[in-house]
């Protein structure tokens, strides 16, 4: 087997370094599928995921123009390390997303809901109803503003800052180390920003109601506090709504150039 592989690497050359350049895109592409937004939602089924990166494996390639590999170059190496930077970029994109993850459960929790849990088919864990919402508003936005593109923008832009056959993984050369701790360390920050406006509102709902148990104590004041909070923080969610898109928005554009 090996010698009739050796062969038709001399007879056919490029279509030799086409398949091997392909094995190496379709295992990056892959990584990135499995942590990236959107492409990782179990929603999209198995085969239809698979037949998109084959496609695009198949465009790829023809684009890229790939060479050869060097001599001694360890295949096996190189399968794991294209896997493993592909899911790191989904990773970093995933990243962007999490903050409005974070967002929606600190306003979850606020409007008094943390019991409201449901289960997340894409994570396979509970979350609360207000961070599935701003899931997929979050998802939605994403691909409204060219989330997809800059993605995509960013995988073929991979190869040229580490090459398919590369086995010298350099992180503070491959990406941008300021954005990506920004990125990881404001998850709650931005979150925090992103739930402002309704946990400033419920604050002085507590206040308000406080007062009333200390001027009226026949008032059953913490029931009342389950009645109001969910009316109140969904009134200013809708009011806040159209500003909020904007912000979100604003937020991915700023990280459009991380890679």
């Amino acid at each position: 087997m090996d010698e009739i592989l050796r062969q038709f690497a001399q007879f056919f050359p490029e279509l030799n370094n086409a398949f091997g350049a392909g094995i190496m895109v379709f295992l990056r592409l892959v990584g990135m599928m499995r942590l990236a937004p959107v492409l990782s939602r179990v929603e999209i089924p198995s085969m239809v995921r698979l037949s998109f990166a084959l496609i695009a494996t198949v465009i790829l390639t023809s684009v890229l123009h790939p060479a050869p590999a060097p001599e001694g170059t360890p295949i096996y190496l190189c399968m794991f390390l294209n896997f493993l930077f592909g899911a790191l970029i989904g990773f970093v994109t995933n990243c962007i997303l999490a903050t409005i993850l974070a967002g929606g459960d600190m306003i979850n929790t606020q409007m008094g809901m943390s019991s409201a849990m449901i289960m997340d088919p894409s994570t396979k864990t509970q979350v609360s109803v207000m961070a599935n919402y701003f899931t997929v508003l979050a998802l939605l936005i994403f691909m409204y503003s060219g989330g997809m593109y800059w993605l995509f923008n960013a995988f073929i832009k991979s190869f040229q800052l580490y090459p398919m056959y590369s086995v010298n993984f350099h992180f503070e050369n491959i990406i941008n180390v300021k954005y990506l701790s920004e990125i990881t360390g404001n998850i709650l920050f931005i979150g925090l920003h992103l739930a402002g406006p309704i946990l400033l509102a419920t604050l002085g709902q507590d206040i308000i109601l406080g007062i009333i148990s200390k001027t009226a104590p026949q008032v059953n004041v913490f029931s009342l506090s389950f009645l109001f909070k969910p009316v109140m923080g969904a009134f200013i969610l809708i009011v806040i709504l159209p500003a909020l898109i904007n912000v979100i928005t604003d937020y991915f554009v700023s990280f459009a150039g991380i890679f």
